[in-house]
C-alpha cells in the first residue's frame, strides 16, 4: 500500500508541472519585444550591413587588382615576346648602349587600357659573366629589363630576362671601357655617377651608370671611335672629375676623351673626393678687416700642360668683413694672388700656399700692405716637417747698395713628438713628458702613442686617452689656427680624435676641451683643421685612441699647433721698399739649425724665397 501511495505522488508531481509552466509562456507571448531587444536588433543588422559593404569593397578592390594584373601580364607577354623575336644585335635602346629601336624611358610607349594609361619601355646592358673568367672585350648576353608604370597610381612593375646570342658571343668588332674611381687616399668610391658619351656616333651614345662596391664600372661592346667617348664621373657632396676634347683652347688635355679599339680594353681612371669648405680673411698689418680686396685663387691641379690650364682658377671679392667664402672646393693646394693695384701680400697664416683636404673646414688669412715696385717675402720651415718656424733672423744685406736689415719670422708651432718620459706634468718644461693618460701606451719603438696591450701586442684596449701638458705662448693675443697630425690616416677599424683646451689662466682648475663647433660634443678627427678658439695664452689638447677590433691599435707620432701671435705670420719675415738689383745676399740661422746663405739674390719686383732650414 505504501509503495502504491508513492508512485501516486509522484505522478500527480510531474503533472503539476506541466500545468504551471504552460500560463507562463503564454504570458510572455502578449507583452511584445523590449527596448533592449530592439537595440540589440538594430546592433546586428548595422554589424550585417557593414560585413556585406566591406565584403562587396574587398571584392571590388580585389577584382579591380586582378584586371590590373591581367593587363599588365598580358602588356609583358606582348612586349617580352617583341624581344625575342628580335635579332640579337638589334636588341637595343634608342639612347642606350647596346643601342637599337627600343623605347627607353625618354623615348616611351604609352597605352590606354580599361581608362588607364600604361608606360612601357626598356633598360638593355651588356653583361660580361665573372663565372666566365676575367675581363674581356667580350659580353656573354644582354640583360632586358621591362618596366610597365600605370602613370595614375605610380606603380611600376619591371620584368627581366636574359638573351644570348647564338654562336655569336665573342663580338671582334667592339671594345670595352674599364673605368675605375677613388678617393684622394687611392679608396674605391662606390655609388658613385659616371656618363659616357659620344656625339660622333650615329646613333649618338649617352649612358649613365653608377659604379660598384669596389668603385669600379665595366661598359662593353662599345664601337670603336677615336678620343671621342667624353666621360665624367660625379657624386653628391663629392667633387667631380672627368675627361676632355681636344680643342682650340685646350689642344692638349692631360685627359683626354677616351678612344674605343676593337677588340681592345680601356681603362680610365677618376678621383674624387667630399668637398670642403674655406674660409679666407683680408687684413692689414694692424689686423684690420679690409674690404673688397680682390683676390685670384689658383689650384695646383691642372687641365693641361702646354699650354698650362688650371682645373681651379677664379677670380673673387671680400665683403664688408673682410671674408671670402667658398663653400665647396675640392682638396688641392691653391695659391692666392691678388688683383689690388695698390696692395700686394705681406703674409698668410697659415703659411703659402693654402692645403685643403677633403671634408675639412679652413680659414686662411692674408695680410696685406701697400704695394711697393720691389719686396721680399721669407718663409722659413723646417726642412723634415714642413711647419714654419718662429723667431729665425733672416738678414738680407746688399753692400753695394748700402743695405743691411734684419728681421725675426712671427709665428710658430707647438710640436709633440716623444711622450716616452710618462705624466705627472701639468706645465709644458720637459717636452717628452704628459699631463695624464688612460690605456695608452707611450714608449714602446718607435715612439708613438698606442692603445695598450697586456699580452705583448697581440689585443689591445678598445679605446685610451690622454691629456697634454699645458703650453705657455707667452701672450694672451695667441691665436691658435691649425691642428695637424702624423699619420692622417689610420688602418681599417682604428680612430684618432682629438679636443682643444685654452685659458688665460695657467692656474685654473678647469680646462673645457672642445672641437671644431665649440662644444664638449664634437672632436677633430681630421687633420690640418682650423682651431675654434679665441685668443689665449695657454693651450691644451686631449687626445682620443679608438679600435673597434682588439687585434689593431692606431698609432699617433706626431702632433702641431700652429699659432699665430697678435696678427703676426707664421715663419714669414716681410722686406718692402727695396731697391731692384741682382745682388742681394740673404742668411737665415736659427739655434739648433743649420745657417744658410743665399748669394746673389735677384729682387725684381714682389718676390717669394721659401727657405727649408735642417737641424
Amino acid at each position: 500500500m505504501t509503495k502504491n501511495k508513492t508512485v501516486f505522488a509522484s505522478s500527480t508531481s510531474r503533472l503539476n508541472y506541466r500545468d504551471i509552466r504552460t500560463p507562463l509562456s503564454n504570458k510572455k507571448s502578449k507583452a511584445g519585444f523590449s527596448l533592449i531587444e530592439i537595440l540589440i536588433s538594430i546592433a546586428i543588422f548595422v554589424l550585417l550591413a557593414i560585413t556585406i559593404f566591406q565584403t562587396s569593397a574587398l571584392f571590388i578592390h580585389t577584382t579591380g587588382v586582378y584586371r590590373e594584373d591581367i593587363v599588365v601580364s598580358n602588356l609583358a607577354d606582348q612586349y617580352m615576346e617583341i624581344i625575342h623575336n628580335l635579332p640579337y644585335l638589334n636588341i637595343g635602346t634608342i639612347n642606350g648602349n647596346p643601342s637599337g629601336d627600343l623605347p627607353d624611358l625618354p623615348n616611351a610607349i604609352k597605352e590606354v587600357i580599361n581608362g588607364y594609361t600604361y608606360q612601357i619601355y626598356y633598360v638593355i646592358n651588356y653583361i660580361d659573366d665573372p663565372a666566365n673568367g676575367t675581363l674581356t672585350n667580350e659580353s656573354d648576353y644582354k640583360q632586358v629589363k621591362l618596366y610597365i608604370k600605370n602613370i595614375a597610381s605610380e606603380k611600376t612593375y619591371n620584368f627581366v630576362t636574359d638573351i644570348t646570342p647564338k654562336a655569336i658571343e665573342n663580338l671582334k668588332n667592339t671594345g670595352t671601357l674599364f673605368i675605375k674611381v677613388f678617393d684622394a687616399t687611392g679608396i674605391p668610391v662606390p655609388n658613385a655617377t659616371i656618363n659616357i658619351s659620344n656625339t660622333f656616333l650615329i646613333p649618338h651614345i649617352n649612358l649613365t651608370r653608377t659604379t660598384n662596391i669596389n668603385g669600379n664600372w665595366i661598359e662593353t661592346n662599345l664601337p670603336s671611335s677615336a678620343n671621342n667617348y667624353h666621360i665624367s664621373v660625379t657624386k653628391t657632396g663629392y667633387s667631380s672629375d672627368q675627361t676632355y676634347p681636344s680643342t682650340i683652347n685646350n689642344p692638349n688635355p692631360i685627359k683626354e676623351d677616351s678612344t674605343i679599339i676593337n677588340g681592345q680594353i680601356t681603362e680610365v681612371s677618376f678621383s674624387i673626393d667630399k668637398l670642403s669648405s674655406l674660409s679666407i680673411h683680408t687684413l692689414d698689418q694692424n689686423c684690420s678687416v679690409l674690404e673688397n680686396i680682390g683676390i685670384n685663387m689658383q689650384g695646383s691641379k691642372r687641365i693641361s700642360d702646354n699650354p698650362i690650364i688650371l682645373k681651379y682658377n677664379h677670380n673673387y671679392t671680400s665683403d664688408e668683413s673682410g671674408n671670402i667664402s667658398l663653400n665647396s672646393v675640392e682638396w688641392d693646394n691653391y695659391t692666392p694672388n691678388i688683383n689690388d693695384p695698390e696692395k700686394i701680400i705681406y703674409g698668410s697664416s697659415p703659411v703659402q700656399e693654402i692645403t685643403v683636404l677633403p671634408n675639412t673646414k679652413q680659414d686662411f688669412s692674408l695680410i696685406l700692405g701697400p704695394k711697393t715696385t720691389n719686396s721680399l717675402l721669407v718663409i722659413v720651415k723646417d726642412s723634415t716637417s714642413g711647419n714654419p718656424l718662429k723667431n729665425a733672423n733672416v738678414n738680407l744685406k746688399n753692400s753695394k747698395l748700402e743695405i743691411d736689415l734684419n728681421k725675426l719670422t712671427g709665428g710658430s708651432v707647438w710640436s709633440s713628438n716623444d711622450w716616452s718620459r710618462g705624466d705627472g706634468q701639468d706645465n709644458w718644461i720637459d717636452e717628452k713628458k704628459y699631463s695624464s693618460s688612460n690605456s695608452i701606451s707611450t714608449n714602446i719603438i718607435p715612439l708613438s702613442l698606442r692603445l695598450i696591450s697586456y699580452d705583448g701586442g697581440q689585443t689591445y684596449a678598445s679605446n685610451g686617452s690622454l691629456i697634454s701638458s699645458i703650453y705657455d705662448t707667452g701672450t694672451n693675443q695667441t691665436t691658435f689656427t691649425t691642428l695637424d697630425w702624423k699619420p692622417t690616416s689610420q688602418i681599417a677599424s682604428t680612430s684618432i680624435k682629438f679636443q682643444i683646451a685654452t685659458s688665460n689662466d695657467i692656474s685654473t682648475s678647469t680646462w673645457n676641451f672642445i672641437g671644431p663647433d665649440g662644444t664638449s660634443a664634437s672632436y677633430y678627427d681630421t687633420p690640418q683643421t682650423t682651431i675654434k678658439n679665441s685668443p689665449a695664452r695657454y693651450i691644451r689638447y686631449k687626445v682620443y685612441l679608438n679600435t673597434n677590433d682588439n687585434t689593431k691599435t692606431p698609432i699617433l707620432t706626431n702632433v702641431n699647433i700652429n699659432y699665430t701671435l697678435g696678427c703676426l705670420t707664421p715663419g714669414q719675415a716681410f722686406f718692402s721698399d727695396l731697391k731692384e738689383d741682382s745682388d742681394y745676399q740673404t742668411t737665415i740661422s736659427l739655434p739648433g739649425y743649420t745657417t744658410q746663405v743665399i748669394n746673389h739674390s735677384n729682387i725684381d719686383g714682389n718676390k717669394v724665397l721659401e727657405i727649408l732650414l735642417s737641424h
